[in-house]
């Protein structure tokens, strides 16, 4: 492997070496802060209220952002220790075989994800291009721009992104954007008088903390790509919870707070509109949304190079760039042809397939396997982590029972199917149902070492 590839971390799927393993604590949090900066966040913010007052909703998203960046944390913890992705860490408990279906929905997730990306920074441009320069309306050229730009950062590697890009420029820049805009927000609207704002009851507080959990959980399937370039567990678990804590709350409560202090009603089909119009009506917003616009291409970066690491756990044979170069192409023409719709029901989806995977991997790792995995048996058929044919069925039986709770709890809302508990909240039941399954059933299928029981 050439340095240059070293430089990049091209690594496809192999353990990082430890010398090459070169992010520390706040190279970590800048990454993941940048991460958490995004449109996205803002529009699930907006997802909350008036459903719940404001002072529910800062609270539920508080709750969820605890709960979800220290999963997230403890997730990344296991990849500084490996040195692998996220998808070949799976393979320890569901076998070789058996991490290709969370594999598949992982690279699905991502694809889903890069395009939404796409689509909300084109929409934001165009906007920002026809209200401020009084430019022709020119979407599809925007997706171009955007599509294009985030392959580009993603042939150039998380390394290279995170310390040529964003430590020097990015986090500063949004920094100073995201204090003005929290500025201009609090002196031009009376905040005392969005606190005391009933909600209309149409959403629970759990169901809430379900949606805030969802975003650091989403980033799950892919923390390990990252965390495993981290010189320890320290850097990589206080590194990555907190530094996407941080933005995490603030542009949910962001997010919540302008829509609510605007008025204005939230759109499904373009759920960014809403938040452009109230930019608007704050001194320098348009400056700001550019800023914001600016940053958010690190998100769409980080979802198409991990579609490439995720898909190299299936074709390990394949050339990361030139998967990479695929992926911006399919994501180019899906945000060229496909309207942003039912993304409250896909946040909820990718918090039923991996908030109990996560649980099954972390019960697995640190109390199975006392915290330890045999890295090159995770790459050898026959080997350690084989199980019956490279499937552990006991596994995905475990991983399904965790599904079916989370999915049973909250249901999906928005294609009109109930839970049975939504006010519970899904995400902590389907975790502990998934965590303490596997601490029984696994020890079934598991040796000490990491070994099959049979063996």
């Amino acid at each position: 492997m050439t340095s240059a590839a070293n430089h990049r971390g091209d690594f496809g799927i192999k353990p990082v070496p430890v010398e090459q393993r070169v992010l520390g604590t706040w190279d970590n949090f800048v990454l993941w802060a940048d991460l958490g900066i995004s449109f996205l966040v803002m529009v699930v913010g907006t997802f909350l209220v008036p459903g719940l007052g404001l002072g529910q909703a800062l609270l539920a998203i508080l709750v969820g952002a605890v709960i979800g960046n220290a999963l997230l944390g403890v997730a990344a913890m296991i990849g500084s220790d490996t040195g692998v992705p996220t998808m070949v860490l799976v393979r320890g408990p569901l076998g070789l075989r058996g991490s290709y279906g969370p594999t598949l929905l992982n690279v699905l997730q991502l694809l889903g994800w890069a395009v939404l990306e796409v689509i909300v920074m084109a929409q934001a441009a165009d906007a920002l291009a026809t209200r401020l320069f009084g430019l022709p309306s020119a979407y599809h050229a925007w997706v171009v721009v955007f599509a294009l730009l985030t392959t580009v950062m993603a042939l150039l590697g998380p390394i290279v992104v995170t310390k040529q890009w964003l430590e020097r420029f990015a986090v500063w820049a949004v920094l100073v954007t995201t204090l003005w805009i929290t500025y201009a927000l609090l002196t031009t609207y009376d905040f005392g008088a969005l606190l005391a704002r009933p909600g209309t009851g149409e959403m629970s507080f759990w169901l809430a903390v379900d949606l805030v959990v969802a975003l650091p959980i989403s980033w799950f399937p892919l923390v390990a790509d990252y965390s495993r370039f981290s010189r320890g567990r320290r850097a990589a678990f206080w590194g990555t919870a907190g530094g996407y804590f941080v933005p995490h709350v603030w542009f949910y409560a962001l997010g919540a707070m302008l829509v609510l202090a605007t008025g204005v009603a939230v759109d499904p089909v373009a759920p960014i509109t809403p938040l452009i119009a109230a930019f608007a009506g704050l001194t320098a917003g348009w400056l700001a949304l550019l800023v914001i616009l600016v940053d958010e291409t690190d998100e769409g970066f980080a979802n198409i190079y991990s579609t490439a690491v995720s898909i190299q756990n299936l074709l390990p044979g394949v050339n990361q760039r030139t998967l990479i170069l695929l992926l911006g192409a399919v994501v180019l023409v899906v945000a060229w042809i496909v309207p942003l719709t039912q993304y409250e029901s896909f946040l909820l989806l990718i918090g039923s397939a991996f908030v109990p995977l996560l649980g099954l991997l972390v019960a697995d790792y640190f109390i199975l396997r006392g915290g330890r995995y045999e890295v090159d048996e995770l790459f050898r058929p026959e080997g350690a982590y084989w199980y019956a044919g490279g499937v552990n069925w006991l596994a995905i039986g475990v991983w399904m029972a965790g599904v079916a709770t989370y999915l049973g709890i909250a249901g999906l809302p928005a294609l009109g199917i109930a839970g049975l508990a939504p006010w519970l909240g899904a995400s902590l039941p389907s975790f502990v149902v998934a965590f303490l399954l596997q601490l029984r059933v696994g020890r079934l299928s598991t040796a000490p070492g990491g070994r099959p029981a049979e063996e």
